[in-house]
């Protein structure tokens, strides 16, 4: 794949054009490590590296053409180079060029949200599948472009613009009809433009509390950046398939959040609303009956959920549904996933509620770790307040014996939820035990000690443990919890490292929880 540089820059508007000539593109890199012969350089602002600092070592490995926002100190002879305003608005624009527009060609599903993003893109990409036809996805935890699953080696939900459009290429060329996008708030901010130049069918919102105010400012801004999903919906004509049709386009919104009715407002596309609380919406679960493995629920709505676009509310539908998911608010997160594949594929919800039971979880969301032993082990990604709040109270409702809660916090991150998460832990659960996260720069122990600051009524080394060493705290949990107890692991999820201010240590919280629980003479087997 290759195009010539003046074609790229349709669109681009630059402020200047350096042309040495019209060089053949062959790729758009923003790392100097990765560019080739033929590439253009985007050359990023940074807040703790300067991308005009590699423009030489971009050039040196082959680089004809550099995008950038600055002036640089020197033109190198042969080399174009191409003034922007926004060097991330640049990269987006030329990436979707460059990739021949791919959402052009694909029913492109966004899904943000505070929780629950990871699972419900693959419970929507799980139940496209199941329904017949061909989808690709990507989230923070797995992708599949088109050639089956893989785990995302990066701790970054929403990759960089020339990162989104390759992908949503390799799903066009391997014949996917739709792309389930996982769009965060950094994603869709326009500071970023990562996902500025993908035209969306659907969006859904799965709730919005409080996070990343590092980045976003306020509550309000990091709230409105995820809203710009809602405000992209396209209602255009799409090739698909190469079939020429218009796909539906519509938003979807938890009617159980108190932002449904912002986001439904910031599109001119109808909105479905769902509940998991019984709440009037266009889709809601009742009699929610959980256990260890799942839920069992009846679902209620309407038979047609978009009619001539219009959300229905009238003459509802009934359906008996289970999920092998763990956790009230996955029955929320199957629901936006009914509602998606039922309103997108034209097929009525009640025909697609069988396929609810074949759902698989997501690695690291609600996992259950079965070895043998007498007490539960559940592994969650969990690491804020809200995410507390959500998880813990069902659980505690459930679990007969006592809960154990592990979990940690992310250094250089937002400080004030750390005693929120000790709060809320020590509400709902009989043993706290504090563990590394991800520390980076910070002290472990001083983070540690900020959370703990929140749960004052537990006595320290008898409800409340700090243990840096993740592994050891794991095994320090085990070693207290009995038949009928609870332990939960939370923070790190499907993450694949701890990171530390002088290294960053590999990690998987699944296989050490397993050698754990084999340390302790449980296995497969079950002894």
């Amino acid at each position: 794949m290759s195009m010539r540089l003046s074609a790229l820059l349709d669109g681009v508007s630059p402020l200047s054009v350096s042309m040495g000539s019209d060089p053949e593109i062959t790729g758009i890199e923003y790392d100097s490590r990765k560019v080739g012969k033929g590439n253009i350089f985007l050359a990023f602002p940074g807040v703790h590296a300067d991308g005009n600092a590699f423009v030489d070592a971009a050039i040196a490995a082959g680089a004809v053409a550099v995008v950038h926002e600055r002036e640089l100190a020197r033109h190198a002879e042969g080399v174009s180079y191409v003034r922007v305003e926004d060097a991330r608005r640049a990269a987006s624009r030329l990436a979707a060029a460059f990739n021949g527009e791919p959402s052009r060609s694909l029913g492109v599903i966004g899904v943000t949200g505070t929780e629950g993003k990871s699972t419900t893109v693959s419970l929507i990409y799980q139940l496209l599948t199941l329904a017949g036809h061909k989808a690709g996805f990507f989230s923070t935890v797995m992708s599949d472009t088109g050639s089956g699953e893989r785990p995302n080696p990066e701790h970054q939900t929403t990759p960089e613009a020339t990162t989104v459009q390759a992908k949503l290429a390799a799903m066009r060329d391997s014949g996917c009809e739709y792309a389930v996008v996982e769009s965060s708030s950094h994603g869709l901010s326009e500071r970023t433009a990562r996902l500025q130049d993908v035209e969306f069918d659907v969006g859904v919102v799965t709730n919005v509390t409080s996070e990343h105010l590092e980045f976003h400012g306020t509550w309000e801004r990091y709230r409105s950046d995820k809203a710009n999903l809602f405000r992209r919906l396209a209602s255009r004509e799409k090739t698909i398939l190469g079939r020429a049709r218009r796909p539906p386009s519509f938003g979807v919104a938890n009617a159980d959040d108190p932002s449904a009715a912002f986001f439904a407002a910031c599109t001119d596309r109808p909105t479905i609303t769902y509940s998991a609380k019984g709440a009037a919406s266009t889709l809601r679960a009742l009699n929610i009956a959980a256990d260890r493995a799942g839920s069992g629920f009846l679902i209620e709505g309407p038979a047609e959920l978009l009619e001539e676009g219009v959300p229905q509310a009238n003459a509802p539908a009934r359906a008996e549904a289970r999920i092998n998911l763990p956790g009230d608010f996955n029955v929320g997160n199957s629901l936006a996933a009914l509602a998606v594949v039922s309103a997108v594929t034209d097929t009525p919800w009640t025909s697609l509620v069988p396929h609810l039971a074949r759902l698989r979880p997501v690695r690291g969301r609600m996992m259950n770790i079965e070895r043998g032993q007498p007490f539960e082990v559940l592994i969650d990604y969990a690491h804020t307040p809200s995410s507390f709040e959500t998880i813990l109270p069902p659980i505690r409702a459930r679990v007969k014996g006592r809960i154990f809660c592990l979990f940690g916090s992310g250094g250089e991150r937002d400080t004030e939820k750390r005693p929120r998460q000790g709060e809320i832990a020590a509400r709902w659960c009989d043993v706290v035990v504090l563990a590394d996260e991800d520390p980076r720069g910070e002290d472990p122990m001083a983070l540690l000690e900020d959370i703990a600051a929140g749960c004052p009524s537990l006595p320290r080394n008898e409800r409340l443990f700090l243990i840096p060493d993740r592994p050891a705290a794991i095994r320090a949990a085990f070693s207290m919890a009995r038949e009928g107890d609870a332990v939960l692991l939370l923070g790190k999820g499907h993450e694949n490292s701890i990171i530390y201010a002088d290294r960053t240590m590999p990690y998987d919280e699944e296989a050490e929880a397993t050698a754990a629980l084999a340390e302790f003479g449980y296995d497969r087997a079950g002894r």
